[in-house]
């Protein structure tokens, strides 16, 4: 199995992901998008993973390689391949299959949770009702036509979104301590996030990450 994550800043790089694709087999690479690094095929990879960062879904001008970046998650989800989008991976995948991603009311940053509103999703509806996770965003997004919901906040009515076989995460399950020592010096003024909160958030976003890399796995594998 041939994983590909995409990432856009130094510090937002795959976590916990990467571990999770390891124990199910998984070859992983690291395209760096900020440092040029040349997109796959979607024909090159059976996995697809977006990771987060500053700058917005449609942000072209200042990024171009996003135009690609889109078209490579549609063609992925046309496919059928899996994909994880985490944080602006989820809003590009939204934007990728159509819906619009916008401003949200306010920056949402820091240790919380979201309220899991599925019962029956093999990858989050095993952590309910409520999964701890980090929140740093201040942009949002639609549901794409036909996704389902997956999760939502008290401040973002769309946290997480499953499209066939492809999973929005708005929010972060994949820092643990040593990807909060790499996020901390980018964080905003005044927020900070403790490391007993991540642990809190590592222990059940490694169990969350190993049931989507499982499922990841049975899809790659049918």
């Amino acid at each position: 199995m041939r994983s590909v994550v995409i990432q856009h800043v130094p510090f937002e790089g795959p976590g916990l992901i990467a571990p999770a694709l390891f124990a199910v087999g998984s070859k992983v690479s690291v395209v760096r998008a900020d440092l040029g690094d040349a997109l796959p095929a979607a024909a090159q990879l059976d996995v697809l993973v977006v990771m987060g960062g500053p700058m917005g879904a449609f942000d072209d001008l200042k990024h171009p390689h996003l135009v690609e970046e889109r078209a490579l998650i549609a063609e992925c989800v046309r496919l059928g391949k899996p994909v994880l989008g985490v944080c602006l991976g989820a809003q590009l995948l939204a934007a990728a299959l159509g819906a619009s991603v916008h401003r949200g009311p306010v920056a949402e940053i820091g240790a919380g949770e979201v309220e899991l509103t599925s019962a029956d999703d093999p990858v989050l509806s095993p952590s309910g009702p409520r999964l701890p996770v980090v929140h740093w965003h201040e942009d949002t997004f639609d549901l794409p036509d036909g996704a389902e919901l997956l999760a939502r906040s008290d401040l973002y009515a769309h946290q997480a979104f499953r499209a066939g076989t492809a999973y929005g995460l708005q929010f972060h399950v994949e820092i643990g301590s040593a990807e909060l020592w790499e996020i901390t010096p980018y964080l905003p003024a005044g927020r900070k996030i403790s490391l007993a909160e991540v642990d809190a958030v590592s222990a059940v976003g490694e169990q969350v990450l190993a049931r989507w890399a499982a499922f990841a796995a049975a899809v790659v594998g049918s």
